[in-house]
């Protein structure tokens, strides 16, 4: 009976966050006259008026942005974890806490120190600006999963490593990497998505040339209200490339986030 009602509550958890997902891409079949409703005679007209916008240059420069920062964030965040796990510095709680720290600050709150050095440095609507804006906001995160990646090696492994003559890269590149492959995979595909989604420094910080999918987004939002078909049909093409990264990525993602779960 338990388990019974464990799996009915799991599939109508598993309904409820999926159903937002249905209308979505349901939505963007119809026509606006007929958003509300269930019943409809679908069309591809939502579709049409998206790709008439030129969608593409949005969804390259959110591909662009999200894969160099998540790029740049592995090959920051590796070392940086293992300096915090497995040798683990002087005053590593202090450090831990500092990059978890830089979460608590609100992004508004940052948002005008961050615009006035872009401006001075004239890299408004850049895309490079966004790749590091990216690199910073997720590389905290990363170091915090990796450290937890890097604590399921067992130690008899490095020391075997050390015994064979292998130096700190060698360590890293051939045997660290290879054991925490799959929480590599999961934490650069929560990268990717957080820079992939984010809307509030790129709809501050660019405007036509680095724009980003969530601004092509907000361009079909308009004070007459028959827009709804249309914005559907565009968040279902730009949710299209993180779609296919978790569904791609599936087994190594399973695989990373239950590291350490059983012992």
């Amino acid at each position: 009976m338990r388990r019974s009602l464990a799996t009915v509550a799991a599939w109508f958890a598993g309904l409820v966050f999926f159903f937002p997902v249905l209308w979505m891409v349901l939505t963007g079949f119809k026509r606006e006259v007929d958003a509300t409703s269930w019943v409809f005679t679908p069309t591809l007209d939502g579709y049409r008026q998206v790709f008439d916008r030129d969608i593409t240059p949005y969804l390259l420069n959110s591909l662009m942005a999200s894969l160099f920062s998540t790029l740049l964030v592995l090959v920051l965040a590796t070392p940086a974890a293992y300096a915090l796990s497995l040798r683990p510095v002087e005053k590593w709680r202090d450090v831990l806490f500092f990059f978890i720290s830089t979460k608590m600050l609100p992004a508004v709150a940052a948002l005008l120190p961050i615009y006035l050095v872009v401006k001075e440095l004239g890299m408004l609507d850049n895309i490079w600006t966004m790749v590091l804006l990216y690199t910073a906001m997720n590389l905290p995160l990363a170091i915090w999963m990796m450290r937890s990646f890097l604590l399921e090696v067992p130690r008899s492994v490095l020391e075997a490593a050390e015994m064979d003559g292998a130096g700190l890269l060698l360590t890293i590149r051939r045997v660290l990497l290879p054991i925490v492959s799959p929480g590599l995979a999961a934490t650069a595909l929560i990268c990717f998505i957080f820079s992939w989604n984010e809307f509030f420094f790129a709809v501050n910080l660019t405007a036509t040339r680095a724009g980003t999918s969530p601004i092509f987004l907000v361009g079909f939002i308009s004070s007459e209200g028959l827009f709804l078909a249309r914005l559907c049909a565009a968040a279902t093409l730009v949710s299209l490339p993180v779609v296919l990264a978790g569904w791609l990525a599936q087994k190594q993602l399973v695989r990373g986030l239950s590291m350490g779960a059983v012992k």
